[in-house]
């Protein structure tokens, strides 16, 4: 006798396809974000001087081209006070780091773009969705406008771009990631009733890993990771000199370099902390075998995460390692929001009962 799994409602196939569609933009995402902190570690950011958003997928595809590129890229503050004499064959890795990063922008809005179009005109967007989706794509335009104005920063006087637009440009991304996940968890999560009393807990948790990524873009913005190769004191004390020693004192928390690495040493003990202490709380409970998973992933992630971050310290901010640390940030907050979502829901679902 043959045993068939029933048939999916259409409903509940078309929130499936959706769901899977938002994965896999989110993981495009990851990937931007992956390729956005080499093109930074890379010093290619400043190598594309031009922002061309319709005919700039086209790369240079003869040498003539590329010596055009290498001039207008000679007339710029980064040539001139950091790379002067670099050779075009010098010039050419970095300008690559920065075009595979727009094309692959432009990318994801294709990808999202044609899909969202399909889903909507076949009536396939269940109720209250579709605001969520027009809201996705607003933010990922205005993504592409902060990207070219963060590179602005750094094509005038001087070479750097400012690390306040970093940090937006940076925190605007893991924000749409962000969302783009929870709303796929919404699609594809069906937990049971189940109250924990972990729920606060694990919001704050989330937010806060989320303003450590920020508080790491200004640590990239600012250069601040070659400050002090040491770990775990900065140089020869855990509490180094001259922290939030700028006038007035709170500018040194995002403009001072010591306060800056010191800042967010800081946030990564209380996030250790916080996160062991959630996990040994939430695995004592009868938690759902998901849920369980799901604690374990972010006890993994947090190991591999400051350890990441300290042989990035050590090692002087190698960019293999550091790249790494960036987007481990982003895993773990992946975890985290799982885990949200997931007692959200169960919550919700009690309150229904």
């Amino acid at each position: 006798m043959s045993h068939t799994k029933p048939a999916l409602l259409p409903n509940r196939q078309y929130d499936l396809q959706i769901a899977y569609w938002l994965l896999a933009c989110a993981a495009v995402i990851f990937g931007m974000i992956l390729l956005g902190g080499v093109t930074r570690l890379t010093s290619s950011g400043l190598s594309m001087v031009e922002w061309k958003p319709l005919i700039g997928i086209i790369p240079p595809l003869s040498e003539t081209d590329w010596q055009e590129m290498f001039l207008k890229y000679q007339q710029f503050p980064e040539y001139q006070k950091v790379n002067l004499g670099m050779t075009l064959e010098e010039f050419k890795p970095i300008f690559m780091y920065e075009y595979l990063h727009r094309v692959l922008g432009r990318f994801i809005g294709i990808i999202f773009v044609l899909p969202f179009l399909f889903f909507y005109f076949t009536k396939r967007i269940k109720a209250g969705l579709t605001p969520k989706l027009v809201l996705m794509l607003l933010l990922g335009g205005s993504q592409g406008l902060l990207g070219w104005y963060m590179v602005k920063s750094g094509l005038i006087d001087n070479p750097r771009v400012s690390q306040y637009r970093l940090t937006a440009h940076l925190g605007t991304a893991v924000f749409i990631y962000g969302f783009i996940l929870w709303t796929a968890f919404g699609l594809l999560v069906k937990p049971k009733s189940q109250h924990s009393g972990l729920n606060t807990f694990s919001y704050v948790l989330s937010t806060l890993i989320f303003l450590m990524i920020l508080s790491g873009g200004l640590v990239a913005g600012t250069h601040a990771g070659h400050a002090y190769a040491t770990w775990p004191l900065m140089g020869d004390s855990f509490i180094p000199a001259g922290l939030y020693s700028l006038q007035p004192a709170w500018l040194s928390a995002f403009e001072d370099i010591t306060t800056i690495q010191f800042n967010h040493r800081m946030f990564a003990y209380l996030i250790v902390v916080l996160v062991l202490t959630f996990a040994f709380k939430a695995l004592k409970k009868d938690i759902s075998k998901p849920l369980k998973i799901a604690v374990w992933a972010l006890l993994g992630l947090l190991a591999m995460q400051v350890t990441l971050g300290i042989s990035t310290l050590l090692f002087y901010v190698p960019v293999p390692v550091a790249a790494a640390h960036q987007v481990g940030a982003v895993a773990l907050l992946s975890a985290s929001l799982f885990i949200s979502h997931w007692l959200y829901v169960s919550k919700n679902l009690g309150n229904q009962d």
